[in-house]
């Protein structure tokens, strides 16, 4: 059976916002694991260009394996990156031969083939680029995540919080950017950026940035136990007001995933988050 067939109607579920003030949610279920399930919500922040975020979540068939394919796309400069991303990335992903032998490097393949296309792109997609994270559950058993850029994916087991994905500050890739021709500005009040424009060392598109930006993902491969509880994908608009731990509490005795997304953005919100958030998370029971 032909893997990009069996996952086009997962691509369209992938959900975007195009409103300020708009908001986005959903959730499922597992058919070969009934007791994992899981649930996204999305908030327009308060800044004045549209909402810049996309994401997919969903579980899907591929004979006799499921995959959890989940994704949180963040835009910068515009959402073209990102769209491109929601509707390419996956499909790149799971059509490398070596998906499934070696997962690892095909991911990595993926993710150099994509940046490529969007690069290709540019005249069409814009200037502008994207951060990623992306998770894929297969068979209920096995976690592969890999990230460029600062939204990250971390797991629950037994009560303690595991960052899966690495931050791609432009601070601990400073020598690796100053290697490249590019510089780390570090403004009194600002937060570093490359070359004083972008917050991230790693991203697709930007490609007046590509020179000294990366778009090579950290992969990290993590088994799911019976002591495994959830995992929370999420833009960095939570993650600059809570800790891992802190966002594993806030959800731990909220059992319906969709309701625990919401109610971690909820908190971000609240702690005076103004970026765009988008949260994914995945239950275990």
């Amino acid at each position: 059976m032909n893997v990009l067939m069996c996952i086009s109607s997962t691509i369209r579920h992938g959900s975007k916002l195009k409103a300020f003030g708009s908001s986005d949610t959903g959730k499922g279920k597992s058919k070969m694991s009934k007791h994992i399930s899981h649930g996204f919500h999305m908030v327009k922040g308060k800044s004045n260009h549209d909402m810049e975020d996309y994401v997919v979540s969903e579980f899907r068939q591929l004979s006799d394996k499921e995959l959890g394919l989940f994704a949180i796309f963040d835009g910068h400069l515009g959402h073209d990156v990102a769209s491109y991303l929601q509707g390419h990335l996956f499909n790149n992903i799971l059509k490398q031969d070596d998906f499934w032998t070696e997962t690892e490097n095909a991911l990595r393949r993926a993710y150099r083939l994509t940046d490529d296309e969007i690069l290709e792109k540019a005249l069409v997609l814009g200037r502008g680029g994207s951060t990623a994270v992306t998770a894929i559950l297969i068979n209920g058993e096995k976690l592969v995540v890999a990230n460029v850029g600062d939204s990250r994916a971390v797991i629950c087991k037994n009560g303690v919080a595991k960052q899966l994905s690495v931050d791609h500050e432009p601070s601990r890739e400073k020598r690796l950017i100053e290697s490249r021709g590019g510089f780390v500005s570090n403004l009194p009040g600002d937060v570093p950026r490359v070359d004083g424009q972008l917050a991230v060392a790693r991203a697709f598109g930007d490609k007046s940035l590509k020179l000294h930006l990366s778009s090579e993902p950290d992969v990290t491969i993590e088994m799911i136990s019976q002591d495994t509880e959830s995992i929370i994908l999420a833009s960095d608009g939570i993650w600059k007001v809570l800790s891992n731990e802190e966002a594993v509490n806030c959800i731990k005795n909220i059992k319906d995933a969709q309701s625990a997304a919401k109610h971690l953005i909820e908190e971000a919100v609240s702690r005076k988050s103004k970026d765009d958030i988008s949260c994914i998370v995945v239950k275990f029971q």
